[in-house]
């Protein structure tokens, strides 16, 4: 007796298929294969009780908050425990409910037509274009600071800074993305003409020279432009567009993609005793809710990538449930992006210093793409191209891909 790791419909059907079931009853089975939790939040107590009430009629369940039975709150979450089969029949027994129930069908349909498809984005970076989720994509860092936690330093003069690029090119990376001012824990922010000075003179050597596209690590509007017309064809903003109100009319001007991260408070403030009454839920809140922002702003949502901001007010704990969750994400509907290396929490871990965490950063980045990640943005290309080609071989219907230079793939 044992088991089975049924994550999708792919490889719920390859199991029943493989034990002789009647071709026509196949559909059926899977469904009733694929169970799931769902939470909805802010349901009102009369929804609630008419979605425990229609699950339990249908084989399923649905938890509940005390005091919904006696409606003594006005509004609770839910959980939804069911299987397929249970979750599309309950959609069409709610569909023209009161209460805002219709809304819940409306939304439980959409999240299983995501579930039901490989998640694929076609993310076009002006001239070039990467497909996410046919296999991991590698985010290639480079700081052109001199005060970055990992390389701060390394890369300031100009020179250094393009043979570093051209050089995570030639490892396999799918993007560059230039920072030139520090977000590390306690990082003092730099003046707006500094950090353009930093990184537009690199990006102008390497724009006309690089295959691959590059982003700009900034949430400074005005640095934002000027990379952007220096050739940059991306930005990926700390801040999710809450720090500067100019960062999304300069994105959807140029139409670009965007990276909204998640934060607690600012760089020098987000690692002061970060707490969450619930981790997940408040970072999927705002995320979504800076998705919304964004569109109605002007940015395209297809233009979007969203990362959790691993290490960005989060504890040790709290990174550690972030990747091993990462999955959750996946309902938003959007690529994920998370950017584990050389983080302190491996240090902690591990008790190991920055410069001997590439084993730890190896580790998290295969879990987190196991888990859903659709780019990696690490310092250690060459080393975690081969980490993301070997973790993107053990998924369902795993993928082997042409990205690894043949001096490494062998």
């Amino acid at each position: 007796m044992r088991r089975l790791a049924i994550e999708n419909r792919d490889a719920a059907e390859q199991a029943i298929r493989r034990i002789g079931v009647d071709q026509g009853g196949i559909p059926l089975l899977v469904d009733k294969a694929l169970s799931e939790v769902i939470e909805i939040e802010g349901v009102s107590s009369p929804a609630a009780n008419i979605l425990k009430q229609e699950m339990l009629s249908l084989g399923g369940d649905a938890a509940v908050a005390r005091g919904v039975v006696t409606c003594q709150l006005d509004k609770s979450s839910v959980l939804l425990l069911g299987n397929r089969k249970q979750l599309k029949a309950l959609v069409q027994k709610i569909s023209n409910g009161p209460f805002g129930l219709g809304q819940i069908a409306v939304g439980l349909k959409e999240y299983m037509a995501r579930e039901d498809q490989p998640p694929y984005f076609q993310m076009d970076f002006r001239d070039k274009t990467l497909q996410l989720g046919t296999r991991t994509h590698i985010m290639g860092v480079l700081n052109v600071t001199p005060d970055s936690f990992s390389d701060g330093g390394e890369f300031l003069q100009r020179e250094k800074a393009v043979e570093q690029a051209e050089r995570m090119v030639a490892q396999g990376a799918d993007i560059i993305d230039i920072g030139g001012e520090s977000s590390r824990p306690g990082a003092e922010p730099v003046s707006t003409q500094q950090e353009i000075e930093r990184i537009i003179p690199v990006i102008e050597e390497l724009a006309p020279r690089l295959a691959v596209p590059i982003s700009v690590d900034t949430y400074k509007a005005e640095v934002a432009s000027r990379a952007l017309e220096a050739g940059a064809s991306a930005i990926n903003d700390i801040s999710a567009l809450r720090f500067d109100p100019q960062m999304a009319e300069v994105v959807a001007r140029h139409d670009v993609p965007l990276v909204l991260m998640h934060m607690l408070g600012n760089p020098r403030t987000m690692q002061n005793n970060p707490s969450y009454a619930d981790l997940m839920g408040e970072i999927y809140t705002f995320l979504s809710d800076r998705i919304e922002t964004a569109v109605a702003a002007g940015i395209k949502r297809n233009k979007i990538i969203i990362d959790p901001g691993i290490g960005f007010g989060k504890t040790l704990e709290h990174n550690l449930e972030i990747i091993r969750r990462l999955k959750e994400f996946h309902s938003l509907g959007r690529p994920i992006l998370i950017g584990p290396s050389r983080k302190s929490f491996i240090g902690k871990v591990l008790g190991l210093p920055v410069e001997e965490r590439l084993e730890g950063t190896a580790a998290a980045v295969a879990i987190g793409i196991v888990n859903g990640a659709n780019i990696v943005r690490v310092h250690d290309v060459g080393q975690m191209v081969r980490v993301a080609r070997m973790a993107d071989s053990f998924k369902p219907n795993g993928v082997f891909q042409d990205r690894i230079p043949a001096h490494q793939g062998s």
